[in-house]
């Protein structure tokens, strides 16, 4: 065989196994994040083989001893909410994850990092569920900058979002807000 036909043939060679890899990142906006985001690895499911849906995004322990978390998120300005109601809405599924996973958003002012925040720890997707619909419901200050949101997981496993959608809601719809865990005295205790 000629030699540039060789070289032809292993570079469509390289081509076609190129195109056959996962992606082994996410598109601009999304990003990894996190108290650990270097434990952690995102990319899309182009063909649906690992998730079942085609283009779902996931988030994948890669190392560490599964106490960290990771996120995959992405940030906007507020601008076109401020004064509004946000609801983030998605599909997850979760793999063999230790600690927790869901979804999360976080509004923020000039003045105050984090003036609204929520993510479903309340409500946690553990071990390995099938396609779950969630959201998570904020207000939007009339003066934030800034809203952050994505998937987070605790630990080891794997994550998938799907279907996302961020849209305003009337104020018929719930805010969400962490319950309580305790009661706080009335009055200070002097």
């Amino acid at each position: 065989m000629k030699p540039h036909f060789v070289l032809t043939a292993a570079s469509a060679a390289a081509c076609v196994l190129a195109l056959a890899q996962p992606a082994s990142s996410v598109p601009e906006p999304w990003f990894v994040s996190g108290k650990s985001p270097e434990m952690y690895r995102a990319g899309v499911d182009l063909d649906g083989s690992a998730s079942g849906n085609r283009g779902a995004k996931y988030l994948r322990m890669v190392s560490g001893d599964g106490t960290s978390f990771g996120t995959l998120m992405q940030q906007f300005s507020a601008e076109n909410y401020r004064g509004k109601r946000l609801r983030l809405q998605a599909d997850v599924m979760t793999h063999a994850v230790s600690g927790y996973a869901g979804l999360w958003m976080r509004v923020d002012t000039p003045r105050k990092h984090s003036a609204s925040f929520y993510n479903t720890v309340e409500k946690p997707m553990k071990g390995t569920m099938v396609w779950e619909r969630r959201s998570v419901v904020l207000d939007v200050a009339e003066d934030a900058s800034m809203v952050s949101l994505g998937l987070i997981s605790r630990g080891s496993g794997e994550t998938w979002i799907d279907n996302i959608s961020v849209e305003v809601v009337g104020k018929d719809v719930p805010v969400d807000v962490f319950a309580r865990t305790r009661t706080l005295p009335l009055e200070p205790a002097l």
